[in-house]
């Protein structure tokens, strides 16, 4: 995926541009959707080269004619090709008909789609529903896409999955689950974020020839975050030369969480890490970690002395809501210096409503939730707009949590494409606030310290889970590949 472009766009605007294409620099719109089928079939063939035959499913609009195209290619080369209608495609408009017809004049056989099984064929093309879906699929799309959706087969989908909100990544009812998606003319936003990943498969992405200069006439809704690249450390650096990360949590019976955003710090590369924990633990919590520093807290005046010393805070893993928290949550709130404020403290902060442009706030999508007033639901029917709502609401930049996690600033939005279901398990949340915290404390500024933490974070996750699978990961089996990519190996 690190080789597909990272700008992303809405719908409204990759339209705009295939106007424009058309209008302003005389690209037929038939040869367009003559592309777009020679780009699916080229992709399916390269994919899956031994495939003999395929079912093609066609709706109503231009993703139908992308699927006659695709029918047309598919009897040239010989493989047996079955099409199914969802409606008369004589009644077809446009270059839509003419790619029926052409398909018609090879002979191509067209079938009434009537809930029939989908049995003993290679390749399913999913050509039913284009990007512009805006209500819940029913009836005999429906009926359609379970079936497809039942069938062994391989799917590929045309341009986005059918049933599949393409700004925001939301199933409109149901969707189509492809292996592979082929999408055209620039990234759609949603295909990255949401419940996209359960969806969409591999993408696979054509600039269907559009002059660049069409792309460039309009800035992106929203960016992939991006690959760094580590630079050599300075040959005379010492651990004041990168930062003191400060971790504030742990209350009774969650001293775990502290520690795993303390080591997650010292992995990628912060040169001090101090942790203001409860006292009954704060003595025996860095055993197996004697480089963390720990400090028993039970007033402000303790935490006090600790802050002073601090590059960057973090408040939050295993802190709790009791009063011992919400006095250190209310106290850390009145400094100076850089928070990540993440778990615990962002249900605090939801009852406090502060904002604060020196800040990153960790939500998943229930605190997030908390933190906007809305249902979780609410969150994951469009995380752009609710990632974008909440660094709108308290300032600073928003990281929100979740398959394609998004990161929020008063100028862009970034999505991440890193990560794996090995994740959906206790103590993540907490090694993501320390890479953030630690990326921070070695000079990078807000924005740059959560993309990069995000795409850390994933990246070492998917590199645990090559050999011994995801289910079973823990939030420890990813130091040792945090230690990796901070140093480019």
């Amino acid at each position: 995926m690190d080789s597909l472009p990272h700008k992303l766009y809405k719908v409204a605007q990759i339209r705009e541009f295939e106007r424009s294409a058309i209008e302003d620099y005389g690209i037929s719109s038939f040869e367009l959707m003559r592309l777009a089928g020679a780009e699916v079939f080229q992709s399916l063939r390269q994919q899956w080269p031994n495939a003999t035959s395929i079912v093609i499913f066609c709706g109503s609009g231009n993703n139908a004619g992308d699927g006659y195209v695709v029918a047309s290619l598919a009897l040239q080369a010989n493989l047996t090709v079955t099409v199914y209608s969802l409606v008369d495609p004589d009644c077809l408009a446009d270059d839509a008909l003419i790619a029926y017809q052409l398909y018609q004049n090879q002979f191509g056989v067209v079938i009434p789609f009537e809930d029939q099984s989908i049995d003993d064929v290679d390749l399913i093309v999913d050509a039913l529903l284009g990007t512009g879906l805006n209500r819940p699929v029913t009836g005999l799309f429906e009926r359609a896409i379970n079936k497809i959706n039942l069938s062994p087969s391989s799917v590929v989908s045309v341009d986005s999955p059918s049933g599949l909100n393409a700004d925001t990544g939301t199933v409109m009812g149901c969707a189509v689950k492809a292996h592979a998606t082929v999408t055209f003319i620039a990234l759609k936003q949603g295909l990255f974020t949401g419940q996209a990943a359960e969806y969409c498969g591999d993408i696979i992405y054509s600039s269907l020839k559009i002059p660049d200069v069409v792309l460039k006439s309009s800035l992106p809704s929203s960016t992939r975050v991006y690959k760094k690249s580590w630079q050599p450390r300075n040959r005379c650096a010492h651990k004041g030369s990168y930062g003191h990360v400060l971790i504030i949590g742990g209350d009774v019976g969650y001293s775990g969480a502290v520690k795993l955003a303390g080591e997650a710090a010292l992995r990628i590369g912060a040169g001090l890490v101090s942790i203001a924990t409860h006292n009954t633990h704060a003595a025996f919590l860095n055993v197996n970690r004697p480089e963390l520093m720990c400090h028993g807290v039970s007033n402000i005046q303790d935490l006090s002395l600790l802050i002073d010393k601090a590059t960057v805070v973090v408040i939050g893993p295993g802190l709790g809501q009791s009063l011992w928290a919400k006095a250190l949550f209310d106290f850390t709130l009145t400094i100076n210096k850089p928070l990540i404020i993440d778990a615990d403290a962002l249900n605090l902060l939801a009852k406090s409503q502060k904002s604060n442009s020196n800040w990153v706030l960790t939500p998943h999508p229930g605190e997030a939730a908390r933190l906007l007033n809305f249902t979780t639901a609410d969150i994951q029917h469009d995380r752009y707009t609710a990632a974008l709502s909440l660094q709108s609401k308290y300032k600073g930049v928003v990281v929100l949590k979740g398959a394609g996690t998004l990161i929020a600033s008063d100028h862009e939005c970034i999505v991440s494409s890193t990560g794996n279901p090995g994740m959906a398990t206790g103590g993540m949340g907490d090694v993501l606030a320390g890479l953030i915290a630690g990326l921070v404390a070695q000079g990078e500024s807000l924005i740059d310290a959560a993309q990069h933490g995000v795409y850390g974070h994933g990246y070492a996750a998917d590199r645990a889970v090559e050999y011994n699978g995801e289910r079973g990961l823990l939030a420890t089996d990813l130091m040792p590949y945090l230690r990796n990519w901070v140093n480019n190996i």
